[in-house]
């Protein structure tokens, strides 16, 4: 059964792609004004989002927020935004984030509760050759699925 308040507003669809996810975790997210209602609407993009950890406190990049239509103040639609966590998983954040190579990329934002959520992930940056070999992977998968298919009908 789902309710009106859980449901996935946006997702980063290029993280798995560009990016090997190791650990995920799910976070609050301080919004001003009307950005939720531009999130309900699926007006936002997590493209270019990342997260870091500065002075005990994880705040959020490069994501864009569409301007609600009918909101009168007028805020930045990239501007920094804190997402809220428990000391402990910014501990965990802050000491993964600092191996080489290693970053926080935003996955998806989603309501449950009725509450704006995002989920966040450590990830590691892929090479051309894991790409291609995730490409590889995914095709031979719907191969399978197709030629299984076509065995029933």
């Amino acid at each position: 059964m789902s309710r009106r308040g859980d449901q996935v507003a946006i997702t980063n669809r290029r993280s798995r792609y560009d990016y090997e996810l190791l650990e995920h975790w799910e976070c609050g997210i301080v919004l001003k004004g009307a950005e939720v209602k531009s999130i309900r609407l699926g007006r936002a993009n997590l493209q270019d989002g990342y997260a870091r950890v500065e002075e005990g406190e994880v705040w959020l990049y490069g994501m864009h927020v569409s301007p609600y239509e009918f909101s009168l103040g007028e805020l930045d639609p990239v501007r920094r935004r804190k997402l809220l966590l428990h000391a402990k998983q910014i501990d965990d954040l802050a000491r993964g984030s600092q191996e080489k190579g290693f970053t926080i990329i935003p996955t998806r934002v989603y309501f449950k509760d009725g509450r704006a959520k995002i989920e966040i992930a450590l990830a590691r940056g892929k090479r051309a050759y894991d790409k291609r070999q995730t490409l590889a992977a995914r095709d031979a998968k719907r191969e399978t699925e197709r030629a299984l298919k076509g065995d029933r009908g």
